[in-house]
């Protein structure tokens, strides 16, 4: 700040001395401007250089004041070097002093934290801590000690194991809140078995320790398991059936993800839509021609007790009506026009049993295409994602297989109800062929006579 003033000040000095200068007339004016300058000068000289003697002897100071704050820091510092070396000392003599004291204790202290850590681990995810809340809290502590345990750690961790014990022998019901898969809670009553499952009213349940928290599973088991398990959580005495998952879980939770077979069913997609209308269709025909076949039957029954009076309401008596209108001609001429009747009839007694026999043919091949798609879509996966993740081809072999057993599911009882609605027609058709000869062979013989 010093130097800027005096530069400031120089600038001034100067700028006076050059606009004095410009003002002189004559040399001897020029002359003494010029003595006046230099002793100006030589004065801002002096004031200058004892500015800067000053400025040294301050530099002096501060470096004279660094270097006494240098030597008591290295003094300080051999000071706490020696502290150090005694602490390490006393450190050592102190480590030597605890192992001669604690002894035996210290196998117990090893032994005692590596139990509670194992029992930790085992009683956090157990399902009795959801009947049984925070008892993990004290193994954690044991677990985690610098110390030797007291007595009171070494107790809760005798409890806590005990209490696992005697519990995985005990089926027992208490009241929990549970936390449903849309995020609300809801209190009920649980029925534990063991250490093995967690049953309510609605299923399996399971209990996650990351939260301490009572889920239902994302999907129940197949039917017959979670009925057993609802059966049993309603028994109210005596001994009831129940599925117990012996792995604490493992084995219900592969049974969650196996596929049912309405999703066993979707994965055949359009192609095994398209199978199941044909069994459907098919079945509809079926069950519509057994309906009017059977009502056929039933009327051919009621009128071979009265053949001498037919009723045109089914077709034995329609083919009575032309007999008996046609008595008087030759036995030849009624054979054609029975036969004509039976003619007209047996599109109505057929119609719709080929086309159950024609879907029965197309549902396999349907299956079969489903099943060339299907190759065709894993193929081209592999072509695009290579064959490192079997996960990424099996919807498409699902598709592959599923309408394949989609095509021979629809085709195996659509054959069997051809069979059926054929043996019916069939029967009606032979019924009115066997009145019609009889009905021949009485003309005839009277014709002889």
């Amino acid at each position: 700040m010093k130097k800027v003033i005096n530069f400031v000040m120089l600038a001034a000095s100067m700028t006076a001395g050059f606009a004095a200068s410009t003002q002189a007339n004559t040399l001897d004016d020029l002359l003494k401007q010029v003595k006046a300058d230099r002793i100006s000068e030589a004065k801002l000289d002096k004031k200058r250089e004892a500015e800067f003697l000053s400025a040294r002897a301050d530099k002096q100071a501060l470096l004279n004041s660094a270097k006494k704050e240098l030597a008591d820091q290295q003094a300080r510092n051999k000071r706490l070097t020696k502290e150090y070396a005694a602490n390490e000392i006393t450190l050592a003599q102190k480590e030597v002093e605890l192992d001669n004291a604690t002894g035996t204790l210290g196998e117990m202290f090893g032994v005692s934290r590596a139990a509670a850590a194992s029992a930790y681990g085992q009683i956090s995810t157990s399902i009795v801590s959801a009947e049984f809340p925070n008892r993990g809290e004290a193994l954690n502590r044991i677990a985690n000690a610098k110390e030797i345990p007291a007595l009171e750690d070494l107790e809760e961790l005798w409890f806590a194991l005990q209490t696992e014990m005697t519990e995985s022998g005990k089926i027992s019901k208490f009241s929990s809140d549970v936390t449903n898969l849309d995020g609300t809670k809801s209190t009920e009553t649980i029925t534990r078995l063991g250490t093995f499952n967690l049953v309510s009213a609605n299923g399996y349940l399971t209990y996650n320790d990351e939260v301490g928290q009572v889920q239902p599973l994302p999907k129940q088991p197949a039917g017959y398991i979670s009925n057993t398990a609802v059966s049993f959580f309603n028994t109210t005495s005596g001994y009831g059936a129940v599925y117990v998952d012996p792995s604490r879980g493992g084995i219900l939770s592969l049974e969650t993800r196996k596929k049912t077979l309405e999703e066993f069913f979707h994965e055949g997609k359009e192609v095994g839509y398209a199978i199941t209308v044909l069994l459907i269709l098919g079945c509809l025909i079926a069950l519509e021609r057994l309906i009017v076949l059977g009502g056929m039957s039933a009327k051919i029954k009621t009128q071979e007790k009265n053949l001498d009076k037919p009723n045109e309401n089914n077709p034995l008596g329609r083919l009575l009506k032309v007999f008996y209108d046609n008595q008087s001609a030759d036995a030849e001429t009624l054979e054609l026009k029975l036969d004509e009747a039976i003619l007209r009839e047996t599109p109505k007694v057929d119609r719709g049993v080929n086309l159950i026999k024609m879907f029965a043919a197309i549902a396999p091949l349907m299956g079969l295409l489903g099943t060339v798609i299907g190759m065709i879509m894993t193929f081209q996966t592999i072509t695009l994602f290579g064959t490192g993740d079997p996960k990424i081809m099996a919807g498409n072999i699902s598709l592959a297989l599923v309408t394949t057993a989609l095509g021979l599911i629809c085709a195996l009882p659509l054959i069997l109800i051809h069979s059926i609605v054929a043996g019916k027609s069939k029967s009606v058709l032979q019924k009115l062929d066997e009145q019609s000869a009889g009905l021949i062979a009485a003309i005839a013989e009277k014709g002889s006579k």
